[in-house]
């Protein structure tokens, strides 16, 4: 990246250049496989039964307080939101499933997808309390992360109801940057939202990644499953070895 503003003839401050910048793929269908989890395309046939299961262990409904849908009750109400989120390309939707069980236990979707701008989003995050807090949900936000950027994105941005603290904690804590808070910028359940917006931008991945590559290993994990290590810590300790300011 350049270091300070360049300017035009006119001597006004301008953008950096990108030469040979050229526009990401789209995401295409396909399984991104991890330790703990794979993430892959959403299919209703296999993958409908297990989430609603895995959602029902939420008995207060507290996961889709903040989401524009749900909670869904029977099943077949769940099942056919699935089918119409299964067919659409954008958003993109995932499934999330944990390799012990095979099952699935949460969903996420690309979506804001601009490949001529180069930005992505993460959105429709919906874990059920089997995946809250596991490193297999830590894995999931990384695996689409990183397919992101190794198609060449430039930006990927996380979005939420600025009063939906856990969501923003997430955010802190996978390495994305707190840009600022648009109000009134929507209505959902007969709500005002105001919605605070983060991001990860390209120059950052190399180091976020390698943090979590770290966090995920198996070695930072104990018998027991207790990390050793957290993300943050691992980010931040990064950072100072590049001698950059940590994002937190």
């Amino acid at each position: 990246m350049s270091e300070g503003p360049q300017h035009n003839d006119l001597g006004q401050p301008i953008g950096p250049a990108l030469p040979g910048w050229q526009s990401p793929a789209r995401p295409a269908q396909c399984r991104l496989q991890g330790r703990y989890c794979i993430v892959e395309p959403l299919d209703v046939t296999r993958h409908a039964r297990a989430l609603f299961d895995a959602n029902g262990r939420d008995r207060e409904h507290r996961m889709w307080t903040y989401l524009a849908y749900g909670p869904f009750t029977p099943f077949d109400e769940y099942q056919r939101w699935l089918t119409e989120r299964a067919a659409g390309t954008d958003p993109l939707f995932q499934a999330f499933v944990d390799r012990r069980s095979g099952d699935a236990v949460g969903v996420g979707a690309f979506m804001r997808i601009d490949p001529l701008a180069g930005t992505i989003e993460v959105g429709h995050i919906a874990m059920s309390p089997v995946l809250q807090r596991s490193p297999a949900a830590t894995e999931a936000m990384y695996l689409m992360m990183r397919h992101a950027f190794e198609l060449g994105y430039r930006r990927y941005e996380w979005k939420c109801d600025a009063l939906n603290a856990k969501s923003r904690r997430a955010a802190a804590r996978l390495g994305f940057v707190f840009e600022g808070v648009f109000r009134q910028a929507t209505v959902y359940k007969g709500r005002s939202r105001d919605t605070a917006w983060y991001s990860v931008i390209d120059s950052e991945w190399p180091l976020l990644r390698e943090a979590f590559e770290r966090w995920l290993d198996r070695d930072n994990f104990d018998a027991s499953g207790v990390q050793r290590a957290r993300l943050g810590e691992l980010r931040r300790s990064q950072h100072k070895v590049d001698g950059r300011p940590d994002a937190d």
